[in-house]
């Protein structure tokens, strides 16, 4: 069986497959629409074979379809039969869940997306937990988003950005009792050094994440994904 992923993120969309594991990048941005992501993948697409996809979307996601209209975005998301417009089996899930996934090496993980938002997911013993931490109050009226995202990166400048990774990782790992965390997204390389009990995401972990959301039946992650 072939897999396509589709990792929506706020400044790119990624696109690969289980038989091309280095993904192509289209721009994404506030203007992307739900339609136009579709539009833009089947074009770029149109010569490969695929028989499934996966697409990892930014917010809450649940029962295939998206809660929230992303934030990063454009609109028509919550509407959108991914199914049907593809034409194909979809599987979806939050982006970063779907590089949490990909990510998971056993024992109780933390992943934190370090992007233009900030996503998180916790998986345990191959359990998969979806997290919406991003909007939740840090300090100074403030979320975690606005510390870690691309906007904290900008307005505070790398040094205390990379200060306030640190201690929002560990306290976040002691409140959800975690073994260790993975810091992955696009701005996870401006860390020039890790907080303890903290690993880096590779790249093509939200390809691997994707694959592993059409794992074989008995695979451990698969059996314990929400609403399988």
């Amino acid at each position: 069986m072939k897999i396509l992923v589709v990792d929506v993120g706020g400044t790119n969309i990624k696109v690969a497959g289980s038989w091309r594991l280095t993904p192509v990048k289209i721009p994404s941005g506030p203007t992307l629409t739900a339609s136009r992501m579709v539009k833009a993948v089947q074009a770029l697409t149109a010569e490969w074979e695929y028989d499934v996809i996966s697409i990892g979307l930014p917010g809450p996601v649940r029962d295939g379809r998206s809660l929230k209209e992303p934030h990063n975005l454009g609109g028509g998301w919550r509407r959108m039969d991914f199914g049907r417009a593809f034409g194909k089996p979809v599987r979806i899930a939050n982006d970063a869940a779907m590089q949490a996934l990909g990510s998971f090496e056993g024992g109780r993980m933390l992943f934190l997306g370090l992007g233009t938002g900030l996503g998180s997911a916790i998986v345990d013993e191959g359990r998969l937990e979806p997290l919406e931490l991003a909007h939740l109050p840090y300090r100074r009226n403030k979320t975690y988003e606005d510390y870690l995202g691309t906007r904290g990166l900008r307005a505070y400048g790398r040094k205390r950005w990379s200060r306030h990774v640190d201690v929002v990782t560990a306290l976040l790992r002691e409140a959800l009792l975690c073994d260790y965390v993975v810091l992955g997204g696009g701005n996870v390389s401006k860390l020039r050094r890790l907080p303890a009990h903290t690993r880096r995401g590779g790249n093509t972990r939200a390809v691997e994440g994707g694959l592993r959301l059409w794992a074989a039946g008995d695979h451990p992650i698969a059996k314990r994904l929400p609403g399988r």
